[in-house]
């Protein structure tokens, strides 16, 4: 989803990649059993998660007019702490060349466009930890973050790239959230507590699906989060 894409969408995205905890909605037996499992799989995983990367494809569906706006690129997530960091370098937009970075880290967004030579920073301020949220879900996040804040449906297996994920869908318990996104499904390899498939629902009819390959996990430099903005770059602080 990142680019074609406005301003206002890139927040999305950011609020949209970009696991914290969730309170189960009521499950009966099997289903039940299997959810609690998943969880307890991502939190041992989360203990072990320091960073990860990937090759993704987002596909952002707009309702209204019923178009597709694709993207690809490469990603990378890295916690330190409690803090997280994620960087994206989006390389195609619909198939054309467009170099486009996008950098999260200490609250701050930056949204960089080398070829006009600018870059946007949004401050994350009181948003913070939704914002991390966000960026977490499906990439180092534990069972235990999921279930603070949204309300989990276990919706059985599903294989991708060869690995068997469990399908959540989430829905979110704060208002704020659930003026984003109606709902969200995550395709999880709770063994690595990560996402290979993520897609994101709004009132309006519009969607985003994201698909992470080649991940790779925990070998990512620090140097990676970083962008590399030359001089002479204009800012515009939001």
């Amino acid at each position: 989803m990142f680019l074609s894409l406005t301003m206002h969408r890139w927040k999305i995205v950011l609020l949209s990649a970009i696991l914290t905890t969730l309170s189960l909605t009521p499950a009966s037996g099997r289903a039940q059993d299997d959810l609690n499992k998943v969880l307890g799989q991502m939190d041992a995983a989360s203990q072990k998660f320091q960073s990860a990367q990937a090759d993704f494809q987002w596909d952002q569906y707009t309702a209204v007019v019923q178009s597709h706006e694709t993207q690809t690129g490469t990603i990378a997530f890295r916690r330190s702490g409690k803090n997280v960091e994620m960087v994206a370098h989006v390389k195609t937009d619909n198939g054309q060349p467009a170099p486009k970075d996008v950098l999260y880290r200490n609250g701050q967004l930056t949204f960089y466009q080398p070829q006009i030579k600018q870059q946007t920073i949004f401050s994350a301020g009181a948003n913070r930890q939704q914002y991390e949220g966000f960026l977490t879900l499906g990439f180092g996040g534990s069972g235990k973050d999921l279930a603070a804040n949204w309300n989990i449906k276990y919706e059985g297996t599903d294989t991708i790239q060869g690995v068997q994920t469990a399908k959540l869908d989430l829905t979110p318990k704060q208002p704020s959230q659930n003026q984003m996104f109606s709902h969200i499904t995550i395709w999880i390899d709770p063994s690595r507590s990560v996402s290979l498939k993520q897609q994101f629902f709004q009132e309006s009819g519009d969607s985003r699906t994201a698909l992470y390959t080649n991940i790779q996990m925990n070998n990512v430099p620090s140097s990676a989060f970083s962008l590399k903005v030359p001089s002479g770059t204009q800012t515009i602080r939001k």
